[in-house]
C-alpha cells in the first residue's frame, strides 16, 4: 500500500523539532514507520495514522474523532489505532496523537 508523503513530510518535520531522539523510518505494516529510539512509534499508512499508543486509555481513545481500531487477522491489536484525516487535521489533533505515541514509546522496551 502507498503511502501519503506529505503525511510522512508532517510527522518527519515534528519529530525533528524534538531533541534526543533517535529516529528511523523503516517500510512496515504497508506503510512508513518511524521508529524511535530502536522502537515502532508511528506509522504513516495511506492517508492515515497508525499509532502505538498505552492499551488502557483504549476506551477513552475511541471516544476521538477519526478514530478506527486497527485489525489484523481478525483481532482487534491492543495499543494499536488507525486515525483518519478527519482526526489529525487540526494542528493541536495532529499533535494530541504524536504526543500520545512519544509518551508512550518511553515506557515500553526495545524488542531487540
Amino acid at each position: 500500500m502507498a503511502y501519503s508523503i506529505a503525511l510522512a513530510d508532517r510527522v518527519r518535520e515534528y519529530l525533528a523539532t524534538i531533541s534526543n531522539l533517535k529516529i528511523e523510518e523503516k517500510p512496515m505494516f504497508g506503510g512508513l514507520a518511524f521508529l524511535v529510539n530502536d522502537k515502532m512509534c508511528i506509522n504513516v499508512s495511506g492517508e492515515n495514522l497508525m499509532c502505538r499508543f498505552d492499551p488502557n486509555l483504549l476506551e477513552e481513545l475511541a471516544e476521538r474523532s477519526g478514530f478506527l481500531p486497527m485489525i489484523m487477522k481478525g483481532k482487534q491489536m491492543n495499543g494499536y489505532c488507525y486515525v483518519e484525516p478527519i482526526g489529525f487535521t487540526r494542528k493541536a489533533d495532529f499533535e494530541f496523537w504524536l504526543k500520545l505515541c512519544l509518551d508512550f514509546n518511553e515506557q515500553v522496551k526495545s524488542s531487540k
